[in-house]
């Protein structure tokens, strides 16, 4: 068992390796963006949650390097609002009001969902579309309903939950190391 998982997941990490490319401009785009003032918004569901967290973390506080804080917000992390959401407006309907409240034309919403199913991060890329926000997603195999709904995808070619989320987060490391590379002080460095 522990053999064929660290297959799986050396033959994810191969096969992803061939994304680097549209992560460097995912980089660029967020570099540009965040350093005129927009701001990043992330959202998943359990594992997903935790990676989107952690993209929102390392780009509040520090990845590689001391540099400005950027605003970032992982959509479930305000225990309070999250569950008044929930419990008045229902699991669909939690992510999406969030949106609504925080996202703005210009921003970016990282969407994260090993299935591409997830009902809750569907309405979210889709609210953040109506309302101009680009829309990224991390998903398990391709096709699915959210790369279909959102403006880029990286989906993850994987046999199995764990795997996709050990890709995701590599995904995000590499983002996030690309976008320090990027800014220096706060400005984007020149491409």
């Amino acid at each position: 068992m522990i053999e064929q998982h660290f297959q799986d997941l050396g033959a994810a990490a191969w096969h992803i390796s061939s994304t680097a490319p549209k992560l460097r401009s995912w980089a660029g785009t967020l570099a540009d963006r965040l350093t005129s003032g927009a701001r990043l918004l992330t959202c998943g569901n359990g594992g997903s949650a935790a990676e989107a967290q952690h993209l929102s973390g390392e780009l509040t506080g520090r990845f590689l390097r001391d540099r400005r804080p950027y605003s970032a917000i992982a959509l479930h992390a305000d225990t309070s609002a999250f569950t008044a959401t929930l419990n008045d407006y229902g699991e669909q309907e939690v992510f999406a009001r969030a949106v609504r409240a925080h996202g703005r034309p210009g921003d970016v919403l990282v969407a994260l969902s090993t299935s591409g199913r997830s009902q809750n991060v569907l309405a979210a890329a889709k609210t953040a579309r109506e309302l101009g926000v680009l829309t990224w997603a991390l998903t398990g195999p391709a096709p699915n309903d959210l790369a279909a709904v959102c403006d880029d995808v990286v989906a993850v070619e994987a046999p199995g939950v764990a795997t996709v989320q050990e890709i995701h987060l590599a995904l995000i490391h590499a983002l996030c190391g690309e976008f320090d590379a990027l800014t220096v002080d706060g400005v984007p460095e020149s491409r």
